[in-house]
């Protein structure tokens, strides 16, 4: 993997777990769930693209 490629992975992490904690907060707090629900569903695509890309083979 290039140095760009594991960059790029890293960002989407980073983003993953922003969401992540976003939406948990949303969710916790009552304000917005739908939008807290949104910003899990969003956490989980990213991290199978992860996971995707990061496979072996």
């Amino acid at each position: 993997m290039t140095g760009l490629a594991a960059t790029l992975l890293s960002i989407v992490m980073l983003a993953v777990f922003a969401l992540a904690a976003g939406g948990i907060y949303l969710i916790a707090t009552r304000r917005d769930r739908k939008r807290g629900v949104l910003m899990l569903a969003a956490a989980a695509v990213f991290l199978v693209n992860v996971l995707i890309w990061t496979l072996p083979g």
